[in-house]
Order: structure tokens, then C-alpha cells, then sequence
């Protein structure tokens, strides 16, 4: 008895794309290496050709031995010697063919890598919210080996078949037509129940790509969050879920594949009661038509010929029903691959009709912000009515509980998100008509997450310029009062990082971007909790190090600690996406409202 099943709703990755347009679209990269594919045809063709020649002269060779026994044995070492240089020939060519196949399929992988990665690069941050890191890098690679895979083997099989069908089907007419009306019987039913099962098993193998998306999303938090769940004995919980999406993934397999390799089976016993057919009705013609005024109807060499035809005819339909499990595949992965490329880029305002100045990015660092109503979906609104107004060179602080919209601010300020409403203008002009590349170079961003690649230490503070000299990086390290401890690394600026950052302090981590960003040295800077992260001494060199950053620099910080804004030239005080209050630090206090209370609590905490 067989695991029960049931056949999934349709993957999103296919709703909007037929298979038609996938197949379409797969081509359409093979395409672009046309010299190679033309190559790659007339090596096929000719390898076919010499291939099928075998069973035509397999067939001479046999009426080559007359009626009465007699042999011509010159004839039969003739077409067999011929059938020996053919069939070695055929091979030579399948192997190059193959080599040839390969090296397209690398080349086609290593292009449509290349398009997905450039365009997860355009996309929209909004896009990276919605969906799983994993199920993305998924794509990248699962899902681009597995179209790599059909592409280097399947479609080999499935255009060599078509030949081999026409050549045989043409071959077969020329020997006995007769025995081709079998076939009206035995095709129509492949057709049929090919179309049949493929349509069954389609959804199957769609559904199957989604849940190691899924899996491969979860693991890859899992792993990412590893030293939270052993801090709180969280490994059985995590494996258990683990064990859950696991089972799914095997489950959408194992029906994918069992549903799947049903068709070969069945595809191989219609062919071979066709081979029984053609045997059977081909002695009985021969036999009655043998002693007839016009003679046999056909040789029984010409019979052995049309049979090793039939066989050959029905051999690539059986190939491909077995492969189909991997088509499929394919397709799926295929669909799921190009509704990634179909996602709208983030739009770049190419036809921005206003710049910030002649130099691109903001001069006079004066930042306004006019009735913002923004919200993530349409369903909810985060952000009520939001007027802000940081002029130049002046500091505006953020506060308030989380979830609060401080960070739904940021977004905007840096067009992460556009607002539903309202207007945000540096220097008087309004960003959602400027390009956003400009835009953008006009912050510079220090965030409580801290973000290092794997490169130098150097090469990770000049990340904004590529244009840094040395000296300059330095510069940048000793204000963020990071030069010393740079210093006492192995090889000083030079010491390598690795991708996680793990051989550095997170404190330390902190320190590198914020001297990144004072090297870039914008108009404006956006401190996210960044001293959140490191210790009570550090946090001040930190702040001794920021306040000198911060002078020439129109600042907008998001902050818990109160302590560390006090200074600030005015501070807006949140809650609900709304705006309770807005004031310094001794304005606030004195009004004995929201502020007053934060900070007084944090005080008592602290004193405590």
C-alpha cells in the first residue's frame, strides 16, 4: 500500500506563469550562445544519423543469407564492419556532444546567477522584509543547479529523441506501411496518458520547491540565531520544528517522485506491446503474402529492420517518460527563479525632475519632514501625521517605546519606502522627485546591527569611499577612537575579517562602521542605538569621538538610553506612529509629560 497524497494548491511561483513561458524563457539563455548551440545541433544530427544507419544495415546483413542457407559472407562482414564504424563514430560524437552540453549549461548557470543576484540587489528592501533570506538563496542555487542539471542531460535526451522519432518514423513508412497502423493505436494512448499524468504530477513538484524554500528559510535562521537558542536550552523546541519542516519537505519529495516515476513504467509496457504487435502482425504479413504471384510483402531482413526502428522509436519516448520527474523539476524550479526576476526593481526616479544640487547629493544639510502618513500594507497605518523639522547642522532625537515608528522614519528618510502621504525635503526640494541614489549618498548610517564583509579592516571602513586614501581611513579610525585597537591587530589595517566578523568584538564591530561613516562624510548622519552595543568605557570614547563627528553634520538619532541624547537640539517624543511631544532635554522634563517619565524611570533604574 502507498503513502497517501494530496495534490497542493499551486506554488505562487507559478500562478502567474504558465509552462509555456518558463520553457520559453530557459531557451531564451540558451539562445544567446547561438554558435555553440549550432555546434552543438550538427553534432547531434550526425551522431543520429550514424546511429540509425545501424538498423538498416543490420537488416541487409541478415537478407544477405539466402533461403537455402547459403551465406554471402562478403556482404555480411561488409555492412557489419560498416555498422562497427558508424556506431563508433556515433558514440565519439555523443561523448563531445556531452562536453559540449556541459560547458553551455555552465555557461547558462553562471549567467542566470548572475541576473538573480544583480537583480536581488535592485530589489526593493520592502522585498527582503516579506520574504526569507533562505528561501532566496534557495533560488540562487538549489533551484538554478537543478535547471543547470536538465539543462546538461534532459535536453540532450529530448532533442535527440525528436530526430531519432522522425528518422525512424520515416525509415519505418519506407519499409512496411503497413505496420505503421499499429501505431494509430498505441501513440494516441501514450499521448493521452502522458498528458494525463504530467498534469497530475506538475503541482507535485511545484509544491516540492516551495517547502525546501521553506526548510532552507528556517534552517538558515536557525543557524544565524544559534547562540539566542542555546542561551535559553531552546536546541529539542528547534529541532523538533526542524523535524517538522523536514517531514514536509521529504513528504512533497516522496510524492513528487512516487507520482512521477509511474509514467516510465507505464510508458515502457505500452511500447514494448507495440514491439509484440509489430512482431507478430510482421511474421503473420510475411508468411501470407510470402507465396503470393507479387511476393513477400517485405524481407525478413527488411521485418528485423522496421523492429530495431520500432525499438528505437519507442526508446526516446521511454527516456523521456523517465525523466520527466526531472522536467518537472525543472519547470519548478524554473518558475520560481523567474518570478524572483519578475519582481519590480526598486525604482531609481531616472526621470527625476528634481536634484538636490548641482553635485548630486545635499549641501546646505537643512531636513524637513511635512504630514507623513505612512503604513507597510494598506491594512495599517504606522506612521499618523509626522512633522519634523532638523535644519542645519542641528541634532533631532528619536524616542519613545518600541515599535513606536522611529525606525519606520528611517525608512523613509532613506526611501527604503515611500510615504502614503506628506512630503519629506532636503534642502527644500522634495526627495520622491530626486533620484534615489542621490538621496542616498546623502546619509551616511550607523546602525544597532552592525554589518562587516569578509575583507580587510581597511577596506571595510572605506566601504562608502572607494576613493580613500590611507591617510583618510586613519584619519576616520582615530575620531571613532578605534586607531589603537586597529593597531594592535596582526596585521594592523590590513588584519582580514571574516564574514561574520567573529574574530573582533561586537563593541569593536560598532566602532569600524561608525568610522566608516564618518568617513564618508555626508550632510547628514543617522545614529540607530549606536552605542547600544558596546561597554560603558567605550561607549565613552564613543561619544567623545561622535560629538566631534557630529558638529559639521545635520544628526537624527534613535535612542533608548536617554542619557546619551540629552544634547540633542530637539527631541520628539513618539507613540502609535504619533508625535506626543518635541523639545530639548530641559523643555521636556519641565513639561513633566511622556519624556519626564522615560527618563526619570531610566534614572531610577540606573540608580537603583
Amino acid at each position: 500500500m502507498t503513502k497517501a497524497y494530496r495534490i497542493p494548491e499551486k506554488d505562487n511561483s507559478e500562478t502567474k506563469m504558465s509552462k509555456k513561458s518558463v520553457i520559453f524563457r530557459i531557451l531564451k539563455y540558451l539562445f544567446a550562445y547561438k554558435g555553440t548551440l549550432l555546434i552543438a545541433a550538427i553534432i547531434m544530427v550526425i551522431s543520429n544519423f550514424l546511429s540509425l544507419l545501424g538498423p538498416e544495415l543490420s537488416g541487409k546483413a541478415i537478407d544477405a543469407i539466402g533461403e537455402n542457407g547459403n551465406v554471402d559472407m562478403r556482404s555480411v562482414l561488409f555492412y557489419a564492419g560498416l555498422m562497427v564504424v558508424f556506431y563508433a563514430g556515433s558514440a565519439a560524437l555523443s561523448y563531445l556532444l556531452s562536453v559540449i552540453m556541459i560547458s553551455l549549461s555552465k555557461s547558462v548557470t553562471y549567467r542566470m546567477r548572475k541576473d538573480v543576484f544583480e537583480h536581488l540587489c535592485d530589489l526593493p528592501v520592502g522585498y527582503f522584509d516579506k520574504n526569507q533570506s533562505g528561501d532566496l538563496v534557495s533560488r540562487l542555487t538549489y533551484d538554478i543547479d537543478t535547471v543547470n542539471a536538465s539543462l546538461s542531460n534532459d535536453l540532450v535526451h529530448i532533442l535527440s529523441g525528436i530526430i531519432t522519432v522522425s528518422v525512424c518514423a520515416y525509415k519505418m513508412f519506407e519499409i512496411a506501411p503497413v505496420l505503421m497502423l499499429i501505431f494509430l493505436v498505441t501513440i494516441p494512448a501514450l499521448i493521452f496518458f502522458s498528458r494525463y499524468r504530467v498534469k497530475k504530477v506538475r503541482p507535485l513538484f511545484s509544491y516540492r520547491s516551495a517547502k525546501y524554500g521553506f526548510l532552507n528559510g528556517y534552517a538558515e535562521e536557525m543557524l544565524s540565531g544559534q547562540k539566542t537558542i542555546r542561551a535559553y536550552s531552546k536546541e529539542k523546541v528547534m529541532i523538533s520544528r526542524f523535524d517538522v519542516h523536514n517531514d514536509e519537505a521529504v513528504e512533497a519529495e516522496y510524492n513528487a517522485d512516487y507520482q512521477g516515476c509511474i509514467l516510465g513504467p507505464s510508458v515502457n509496457f505500452i511500447n514494448n506491446i507495440t514491439l509484440s504487435l509489430i512482431g507478430m502482425f510482421g511474421v503473420l504479413i510475411f508468411i501470407k503474402t510470402k507465396g503470393s504471384p507479387e511476393g513477400a510483402m517485405f524481407t525478413i531482413g527488411a521485418l528485423s529492420s522496421f523492429i530495431q526502428y520500432a525499438r528505437r522509436f519507442s526508446g526516446p519516448i521511454n527516456e523521456t517518460a523517465n525523466i520527466v520527474s526531472d522536467i518537472q523539476s525543472a519547470i519548478s524550479a524554473g518558475g520560481r527563479i523567474f518570478k524572483l526576476l519578475d519582481e519590480k526593481c526598486e525604482p531609481q526616479n531616472s526621470d527625476a525632475t528634481e536634484k538636490l544640487s548641482e553635485s548630486g547629493i545635499s549641501e546646505e544639510g537643512n531636513l524637513e519632514v511635512n504630514d507623513i502618513t505612512f503604513g507597510y500594507t494598506d491594512e495599517r497605518t504606522v506612521l499618523h501625521n509626522i512633522f519634523i523639522d532638523a535644519p542645519k547642522r542641528k541634532t533631532v532625537a528619536l524616542v519613545g517605546a518600541t515599535g513606536c515608528g522611529k525606525t519606520s522614519i528611517i525608512n523613509l528618510l532613506m526611501r527604503f519606502y515611500d510615504p502614503n502621504s506628506g512630503e519629506i525635503l532636503i534642502d527644500g526640494t522634495n526627495t520622491a522627485k530626486a533620484p534615489i541614489s542621490d538621496v542616498r549618498r546623502s546619509f551616511a548610517m550607523v546602525l544597532q546591527d552592525t554589518w562587516l564583509f569578509g575583507g580587510t579592516v581597511a577596506e571595510n571602513i572605506a566601504y562608502g569611499r572607494n576613493d580613500a586614501t590611507f591617510e583618510e581611513i586613519v584619519e576616520a579610525a582615530k575620531t571613532a577612537k578605534v586607531h589603537n585597537f586597529i593597531e594592535k591587530l596582526p596585521d594592523g589595517y590590513n588584519t582580514v575579517i571574516d564574514e561574520n566578523g567573529s574574530n573582533i568584538s561586537k563593541g569593536q564591530k560598532q566602532l569600524i562602521t561608525i568610522a566608516r561613516a564618518i568617513l564618508l562624510d555626508t550632510p547628514f548622519l543617522i545614529l540607530d542605538e549606536a552605542t547600544s552595543n558596546v561597554d560603558s568605557h567605550t561607549e565613552a570614547l564613543l561619544h567623545t569621538a561622535m560629538d566631534a563627528a557630529m558638529k559639521n553634520k545635520t544628526c537624527i538619532i534613535v535612542a533608548h538610553r536617554l542619557s546619551t541624547i540629552k544634547n540633542a537640539d530637539t527631541i520628539i517624543v513618539m507613540d502609535k506612529g504619533r508625535i506626543l511631544e518635541r523639545g530639548s532635554h530641559d523643555e521636556l522634563l519641565a513639561l513633566g509629560g511622556s519624556y519626564a517619565s522615560l527618563y526619570n524611570s531610566q534614572f531610577d533604574l540606573v540608580s537603583d
